[in-house]
């Protein structure tokens, strides 16, 4: 048998095409292929091997009468074709409409009259689901006419790209109407995010901010038909040999189709994310008049929102019309022309790990942007504080491995000098600032001079920092404690960003990481000087981002776990519980420069947040009961000598809260 695919290069003609050359008798197949597309057919042949031999390439083009095949070869052709598979079309919910017509509509009407010139003995149609519109109930096969709500580009001209098929196909047809295709269930191999994989990249922020065994929030929504690819091909391929089956529908459909609160489930759980343990049913929503919903949309500040959300969860604004997609599909007569073949709907259960692991290897967006730090920071200039030790110092070196300018700020020009030899020993460039950043004209001198010697400042970290671990009852005369910390940790480093904001927003880019701590999530014990230090400059950064936002300033505060520098050096039953080193403090500080989010935190510390807001006195026993495990610092006036060594007790509770200051 020889047959003429149309789309055959694409993610379902692939799969189709190494079905058809897996049945006995096969002769030729002729794929159309755009001149553009020759790469495409080159390296699919070259993946089939020997089977690949029976491929041949047809030039052409899908907007084009007859397909665009020339004469000769339509000659060719006449007569050989016993079946004409037409698969190529657009899919895509955000696609304009007019290339959607054009490709679904004409592009079908081309194919349907030269599988007539040509003689081809029967014509397979590859619509979908997408055909019924937003049809309230059950849709049957036998149903066509029926389809209501086809306002969407999409559902239109799948709609009428079938109709062209029932009314002017001059050979006998059939049509094949598949749920939401997703990747193989065997391979997991995908070539789009699409579907389902729209909400991936949200269950994976999910993943990096919580637990997996958190429990969260979620929304139940309608019951939507999901299917692989290898089930369609399969299906398709027996149902255009059998025999009788001519003028009718059949709908490659799962006949136990889920809700997306189940589905997203099945995907969390194969990312290791947290589930949704309570889901709210999404129609509650349809309650809200349409016309109150499209106002709401038509308010400025609430767009923005709508669409940052979107945007940084990558769904598509269409995507929330589908959440209450109301069709059922009943698949009786796809089942009956299957009886008896083996071919059936896997369960997603079975093989949603494979597709979120092949989403998470090859199609996660993030892996397509530039990562690297050198590519966000190469020929910039990076500011640092407290550059002459502990997290300060990793940072810088890394920075300067990444080809920026290094600015190294910090009280000890001896330390400075260590760090910029270091650097410049690599290869790198850095340049000394010594300043006590506690004196604010000094900040202001700091900011002015390297602006007038380096010309700008694109990035300032602020991680120079006074940390004291006393408990309030032993600071009663040391009111100065809470001064100090306040005068560094937080004015120093606001008076630096006052004095860079006026240089930034003019050049319309800059980017401040402040490293705060997860004491200020948590609510650690014995650092309430330094904690409500840092929390004065994470409000203040919420502000600021607020006000800063369209101006190309970003504000990223790091709430950094326990890190082993020399700042905690005197507390010494520290050296026994578990803490990240400089080193990996400085990754955190990389992850900020490339994503600039808002925040970046441990799993722990967005934890305990949640906790300290859902249920603020649970969180309070827990701060308490550590309080009382652990003893205050030895060596100080009127503290009597603490531990040198932890506890087994100590040790399993500082291993369980990670990262937590206690």
């Amino acid at each position: 048998m020889n047959y003429f695919i149309t789309g055959g290069t694409g993610f379902i003609g692939k799969n189709l095409v190494r079905e058809l050359l897996s049945r006995p008798r096969v002769g030729t197949i002729y794929l159309l292929v755009r001149s553009s597309s020759k790469k495409k057919f080159n390296i699919l042949k070259a993946e089939l091997g020997k089977p690949g031999e029976k491929l041949v390439a047809v030039t052409g083009d899908l907007t084009r009468a007859r397909l665009g095949v020339s004469p000769a070869q339509r000659k060719k052709l006449e007569g050989k074709i016993d079946h004409f598979f037409h698969l190529a079309a657009v899919y895509d919910l955000q696609a304009e409409d007019e290339p959607q017509t054009l490709v679904n509509v004409e592009g079908t009407r081309h194919a349907v009259r030269l599988a007539g010139e040509i003689g081809a003995k029967r014509f397979h149609h590859m619509s979908s689901i997408a055909a019924a519109g937003l049809y309230s109930g059950v849709f049957r096969e036998d149903m066509f006419e029926e389809a209501t709500d086809l306002e969407h580009p999409y559902f239109r001209t799948k709609h009428d790209a079938e109709a062209v098929v029932r009314r002017e196909c001059a050979v006998p047809w059939r049509v094949y109407r598949p749920g939401i295709v997703v990747g193989h269930s065997q391979t997991g191999e995908m070539d789009k995010v699409d579907g389902p994989y729209y909400f991936f990249k949200a269950i994976q922020k999910m993943r990096k901010m919580l637990p997996s065994w958190m429990p969260t929030l979620g929304i139940e929504g309608s019951r939507i038909n999901i299917v692989p690819v290898d089930y369609v091909v399969k299906a398709t391929v027996h149902i255009a040999h059998k025999p009788r089956l001519d003028g009718r529908a059949f709908h490659l459909t799962d006949p136990r189709p889920q809700r997306i609160g189940e589905v997203l489930n099945l995907f969390a759980e194969a990312a290791h994310a947290p589930q949704m343990t309570m889901r709210l049913d999404a129609r509650m929503f349809s309650y809200i008049p349409s016309s109150v919903r499209t106002a709401l949309g038509m308010v400025p500040p609430l767009r923005r929102i709508r669409n940052q959300v979107l945007r940084d969860l990558g769904l598509p604004a269409d995507i929330l019309r589908f959440v209450n997609y109301p069709t059922r599909f009943d698949n009786r007569d796809a089942e009956k022309a299957l009886a008896g073949s083996g071919i059936e709907v896997p369960r997603l259960e079975d093989y949603a790990w494979r597709l979120w692991d092949y989403w998470e290897r090859h199609l996660d967006p993030d892996l397509f942007i530039d990562r690297s730090l050198r590519g966000h920071v190469g020929g910039k200039v990076v500011v640092v504080t407290g550059a002459s030790s502990g997290i300060g110092r990793a940072t810088a070196i890394m920075m300067a491995d990444a080809g920026a300018k290094v600015c190294l700020v910090a009280r000890s020009e001896e330390g400075l000098t260590e760090t910029k030899t270091e650097i410049e020993a690599a290869g790198g460039e850095a340049h000394i600032y010594p300043c006590d950043l506690t004196d604010l004209a000094a900040c202001d001198a700091l900011i002015d001079r390297v602006i007038a010697e380096l010309g700008g400042i694109h990035i300032l970290v602020n991680n120079a920092g006074r940390s004291i671990r006393r408990s309030i009852q032993h600071s009663y005369d040391r009111f100065h404690d809470f001064e100090r910390t306040m005068q560094l940790n937080y004015f120093g480093s606001l008076r630096l960003i006052m004095r860079c904001l006026p240089h930034m927003t003019q050049a319309r880019e800059g980017h401040f990481v402040n490293i705060s701590s997860i004491g200020v999530l948590s609510n650690a014990p014995r650092f309430s000087a330094y904690v409500a230090s840092k929390a004065a400059l994470d409000a203040f950064s919420r502000c600021a981002s607020s006000e800063f936002s369209d101006t190309g300033v970003a504000f990223t505060t790091i709430n950094m776990p326990l890190v082993k520098t020399p700042m905690i050096a005197p507390t010494k039953i520290y050296d026994h519980v578990p803490m990240i080193t400089a080193e990996e403090a400085a990754d955190m500080v990389k992850q900020a420069v490339i994503y600039r989010p808002q925040r970046i935190a441990t799993r722990l510390g967005v934890f305990a947040q949640v906790l300290h807001a859902v249920a603020p006195k649970v969180a309070e026993i827990v701060m308490n009961s550590a309080f009382r495990m652990f003893p205050d610092s030895a060596g100080r006036k009127g503290i009597t000598a603490g531990q040198a060594r932890a506890s087994q007790e100590q040790i399993a509770f500082a291993s369980l809260m990670r990262g937590i200051h206690w």
